[in-house]
C-alpha cells in the first residue's frame, strides 16, 4: 500500500471510531435502526406555577377601601408577586392613555398583566340585553388586547331571581329559574352569545376563560357544557377554587384540562360571605396531573387586613404550587 493510501485509510478508521455505533454501521456500508441502549421516555421537567394577585384582593368590595389599580400594582411588586390580574370594575378609566400607563407600570415593576376579570350576563330571554352584554364583552377583549393581557374571565350570568347577593351566597349560589323558562334555553343563550365574541377573541389573541361563578356556571358540568358545545381554543375555563360547595375535587378534575387561569381563594380572618377549607396541595396535584403551567391568581376574601393576610396567602400558595405534588 502506498503511503497516501495508507493515510487516507487510517483517517477513515479513526473518524468512524468516533461516531455512534449506528453511524459507524453507515460508514461500514450496513444500515440499522437498532438503538444501542433501551429507549427511555424523556422526563417532564417540573416548573413551579407563577403566582399573581387579583386587584380585587386589596378591595373586596368593602366600603371606603377601594385602592386604585396603580396602587395595587405597586403593592403586588413590593410583596413579591409575579403578575397582576385586573378587576375591570375597579379601574378608574378605560382611555388608551390610562391603559398604556398601567402596562408600562407593570413592566417596570417586573410584573405580568396576566388576566382581567370582567362581568357579563347572558341568561335572559331579552335578545337586546344579550346583545348589550355581547358588545360589552367584545369591548373587554379589545381592552385586554391593548393591555397585552392574554385571557379574561367571563361569566354565564344567572337568572336574577334572587335580588340580594348576600342571600345568593347564603343559598350557595342556587336560585330559581325565571318563570316560564328552562336551563336548556339559558344554555343556548349563553352558548350563542359567547360564540358571537369568539371572532374578536381570535383576532386579538385573548382567551375567554369561563368561570365557575354562579348561575349556569355554578358547576363544572355547566361550565364544560358551554365549552364543549362551542369547541374553540378561544373559549376555555377560569377555575375558581372557592366557588364549589360540594364534590369539590371531583369538579376541579373535570375542569382542569381546559383551565387557562386559576383564581385561588384564601380567607384569613374569616370569609366575607363564607369560609371554605381548601387543600392547596391536593389542588396543585390535580393541576399538575393535567399539565397546567399557567398562573395562580390570589383572590383574598377574608376579614384580616390585606397588609398581613396577602403576604401569608402568597407564602401558602408558593408552598403548594412551588413543589412537585405526589
Amino acid at each position: 500500500m502506498h503511503r497516501r493510501e495508507f493515510v487516507a485509510s487510517s483517517s477513515a478508521v479513526v473518524t468512524a471510531a468516533a461516531l455512534p455505533i449506528t453511524a459507524r454501521n453507515l460508514v461500514a456500508g450496513t444500515v440499522t435502526t437498532e438503538p444501542t441502549t433501551p429507549s427511555q421516555e424523556p422526563k417532564k421537567r417540573f416548573v413551579p406555577n407563577r403566582i399573581g394577585i387579583s386587584t380585587y384582593s386589596f378591595w373586596r368590595f368593602r366600603k371606603d377601601s377601594k385602592l386604585t389599580i396603580p396602587k395595587c400594582i405597586d403593592l403586588a411588586a413590593e410583596m413579591g408577586f409575579d403578575g397582576v390580574e385586573l378587576l375591570r370594575i375597579q379601574m378608574e378609566d378605560d382611555s388608551d392613555s390610562y391603559l398604556q400607563k398601567l402596562k408600562r407600570q407593570a413592566f417596570v415593576n417586573g410584573l405580568d398583566l396576566m388576566g382581567m376579570s370582567t362581568h357579563q350576563g347572558f341568561v335572559t330571554p331579552d335578545k337586546e340585553v344579550r346583545q348589550q352584554n355581547i358588545d360589552k364583552t367584545i369591548g373587554f377583549i379589545e381592552m385586554a388586547y391593548k393591555l397585552g393581557i392574554p385571557t379574561i374571565r367571563v361569566n354565564t350570568g344567572r337568572w336574577g331571581t334572587t335580588k340580594s347577593f348576600d342571600q345568593l351566597m347564603a343559598d350557595k349560589g342556587i336560585e330559581q329559574r325565571l318563570e316560564g323558562h328552562t336551563d336548556d334555553e339559558g344554555f343556548k343563550w349563553v352558548i350563542d352569545s359567547l360564540t358571537a365574541c369568539l371572532k374578536t377573541a381570535e383576532q386579538c389573541g385573548v382567551i375567554l376563560g369561563l368561570e365557575n361563578h354562579w348561575g349556569l356556571g355554578r358547576t363544572a358540568e355547566g361550565v364544560m357544557k358551554c365549552i364543549n358545545a362551542i369547541n374553540s381554543p378561544w373559549l376555555q375555563a377560569t377555575l375558581d377554587t372557592g366557588n364549589f360547595f360540594e364534590r369539590r375535587h371531583e369538579q376541579f378534575e373535570i375542569m382542569a384540562t381546559n383551565t387557562v387561569l386559576v383564581q385561588a381563594k384564601t380567607y384569613f380572618g374569616g370569609g366575607t360571605w363564607y369560609t371554605i377549607e381548601i387543600d392547596y396541595d391536593k389542588i396543585a396535584a390535580i393541576l399538575q396531573k393535567a399539565n397546567y403551567r399557567g398562573y395562580i391568581s390570589l383572590e383574598f376574601e377574608g376579614q384580616e387586613h390585606y397588609e398581613t393576610a396577602i403576604p401569608k396567602s402568597l407564602e401558602l400558595l408558593r408552598k403548594s404550587f412551588g413543589k412537585l405534588q405526589t
